[in-house]
């Protein structure tokens, strides 16, 4: 007896793309909710302070790292969408160099709030500044790891073939997750760096 291979309608890729969409949307939503929290948390904490940071030899970080890390993940952002434009449109090659690109830019960001951890002169321990900086920050680092490795695989499906004109939402919905990373840290850099 041979094994029956369902046969897909139109209506059902159609159907199957906005439903993978709209899981994706609603796990950044969740996403939304956990660092909604971690920004309530801050805010409640440093409501209570009476100077921020706390006296106790804390100061707050410099701006040109986080700047040109703001710069390098809006950067990113279009580059990105660069991206899915061009899945849209059947154009792997410059699917790949916008998805390369993407990558550089996201890597380099990492590779800056590394240095920038390594070079604070403060850490997670050293009260409750240090201890929520840190906790925000380093969420928001591994969401951008978590983005890095979801366009690897990305572009490895490229590579191979697997993204085209007609099969390209593999790539719109890691671009939502992408820019969604983008925005958490235009807001952690308002909070933590410029306020």
């Amino acid at each position: 007896m041979t094994g029956h291979v369902p046969v897909l309608h139109p209506e059902d890729a159609v159907a199957a793309r906005r439903n993978l969409l709209l899981g994706v949307q609603l796990g950044i939503l969740s996403e939304i909710m956990l660092f909604g929290a971690l920004f309530a948390a801050y805010f409640v904490i440093r409501g209570g302070s009476p100077a921020w940071p706390p006296s106790g030899g804390v100061d707050r970080p410099e701006l040109l790292l986080p700047g040109l890390n703001t710069l390098l993940l809006v950067s990113s952002s279009v580059t990105m969408q660069l991206g899915v434009r061009s899945a849209a449109t059947g154009k792997r090659g410059m699917l790949l160099r916008w998805l390369a690109l993407t990558l550089v830019l996201g890597g380099v960001f990492i590779g800056i709030q590394a240095y920038e951890f390594a070079t604070n002169g403060f850490g997670l321990s050293d009260g409750v500044f240090g201890s929520t900086f840190y906790t925000l920050t380093g969420f928001h680092g591994a969401h951008v790891l978590v983005g890095l490795t979801l366009i690897v695989i990305v572009v490895n499906r490229a590579r191979l073939g697997r993204i085209g004109a007609d099969r390209h939402t593999a790539v719109e919905a890691v671009s939502y997750y992408w820019h969604f990373v983008d925005v958490v840290w235009l807001f952690l850099f308002s909070t933590l760096y410029v306020l």
